[in-house]
């Protein structure tokens, strides 16, 4: 409970990125590291905003997911093995389910958003083109909680989140063992996969 209470605002935050002027300079740790204090900063005010309807908060979500990640990697790294074995119409239909189901999950898990905030505190590069940021939620009560970021610089420089590691635990591994498992579920038949994908994106539009 408390990881995913944790995930949340996470993943507030790291959608936001969308929001913010495209870091084409960023080559410094300080760079990095202010993307990440501007970006919690903006999911604070925008996409926690209690003030939101639903069908606002869910169209917020779905614009800065898609402006934020790079759905294709999730997806290769997600599905692993099994990507390269996919037809390319099922490869876009996962994108597609999955990117729907990460929106309608999260942008229904800001509604209990209770005042945490983040504090970037260190970056150090990852590869060539990539940063990990050191931070730490900030909560009211209780010790401060460890949130590692994952950038990647794109071609132009622009800064994208891949993952968050929670308390030690990845979010990208997650979602891969969470699908690993749905697979295997349905006999390593991808079809299976994206049938209980179907019914589960049908599931959260009825709750929603």
């Amino acid at each position: 409970m408390m990881f995913r209470t944790l995930l949340k605002f996470a993943c507030a935050a790291m959608v936001c990125a969308g929001l913010m002027t495209p870091a084409a300079q960023a080559q410094s740790g300080d760079v990095a590291q202010k993307f990440i204090t501007e970006l919690a900063q903006r999911a604070i005010t925008t996409v926690a905003d209690r003030q939101l309807s639903q069908a606002d908060r869910d169209d917020r979500f779905r614009k800065l997911f898609v402006s934020s990640f790079d759905i294709p990697e999730i997806g290769r790294f997600v599905l692993a093995r099994s990507w390269r074995t996919a037809t390319p119409d099922q490869q876009q239909e996962f994108l597609s389910l999955f990117e729907e189901i990460t929106v309608l999950t999260w942008s229904k898990r800001f509604q209990d958003y209770n005042g945490e905030s983040l504090e970037a505190v260190a970056a150090t590069r990852d590869g060539d083109r990539g940063w990990l940021v050191d931070s730490h939620i900030l909560r009211a009560q209780g010790p401060q909680i460890p949130l590692q970021w994952r950038l990647k610089e794109g071609d132009d420089g622009t800064l994208h989140v891949v993952d968050i590691v929670v308390e030690g635990v990845s979010m990208a591994i997650t979602h891969r063992s969470d699908y690993a498992a749905a697979l295997q579920a349905n006999g390593g038949r991808i079809d299976g996969l994206l049938a209980t994908m179907r019914t589960k994106l049908d599931q959260l539009k009825a709750a929603g």
